[in-house]
């Protein structure tokens, strides 16, 4: 791998893991992987999350092409989102995402109770 600053924005993995950063992104796209959503039902399921934090994350993800805002002309008017086919994309990194967690918090509860047993034993 040649030198280069990985901060610079000439690493794609980088740059990924930058436009995907912060508490909430993770989670919005997880929830709209498995559809479209109202602003609402999106709320409610990412739990914890404030209307700021949502309208902000998903103002962002939109401007980077990986979530569509979808506004209804009928009556009521309602707005969806959804991924784009950018954001499609992600989902089966986010299946292998999750995959992995789950295989590292089992590793590591292993490893919590093998250090607990050997800390008891001594």
């Amino acid at each position: 791998m040649p030198d280069r600053n990985l901060y610079d924005g000439s690493c794609e993995i980088v740059a990924a893991l930058n436009l995907l950063s912060g508490r909430w992104k993770l989670p919005i796209l997880w929830k709209l992987s498995y559809g479209n959503m109202r602003y609402n039902e999106l709320k409610r399921q990412v739990h914890g999350i404030t209307n700021i934090m949502l309208t902000r994350s998903l103002q962002e993800l939109e401007a980077h092409g990986i979530v569509i805002r979808i506004q209804y002309s009928e009556i009521p008017p309602h707005v969806e989102y959804g991924l784009t086919e950018a954001g499609l994309k992600l989902v089966p990194a986010l299946h292998e995402l999750k995959k992995w967690g789950e295989e590292q918090a089992h590793f590591e509860k292993q490893l919590r109770l093998n250090t607990d047993f050997q800390s008891t034993n001594s």
